[in-house]
């Protein structure tokens, strides 16, 4: 009988942990990323834009730029898929991914 309302004891409380884990929130995404982040905020950032310079040196002072910065680097590849391509953008992303989110 003890052995029975232990392994009840056992199961009860192992639900509640289970539940836990189930319902744990996934890892925080990125605070910075070149698919979800429009390039006017990673210009106005010193540390994002530093990031940008590295990679693309003179963006932030490029005025062609202008109309796009409302747009991810992500969107604005299709129009220069030459100057923008995956393996650069995933450069950029490793180097953001390191900055942390101001004021998030």
């Amino acid at each position: 009988m003890k052995s029975l309302v232990l392994a009840l004891a056992l199961v009860a409380t192992a639900a509640p942990v289970a539940a836990l884990a189930e319902t744990a929130p996934a890892a925080a995404p990125a605070a910075y990323s070149t698919k979800t982040t429009p390039l006017g905020d990673l210009i106005a950032n010193p540390a994002t834009q530093a990031v940008l310079e590295k990679h693309i040196p003179g963006i932030s002072k490029n005025p062609e730029i202008e109309p796009v910065k409302g747009l991810p680097l992500k969107a604005i590849q299709q129009y220069a898929p030459d100057r923008l391509p995956d393996s650069l953008l995933a450069a950029i992303d490793a180097d953001l991914a390191t900055i942390p989110a101001a004021g998030k």
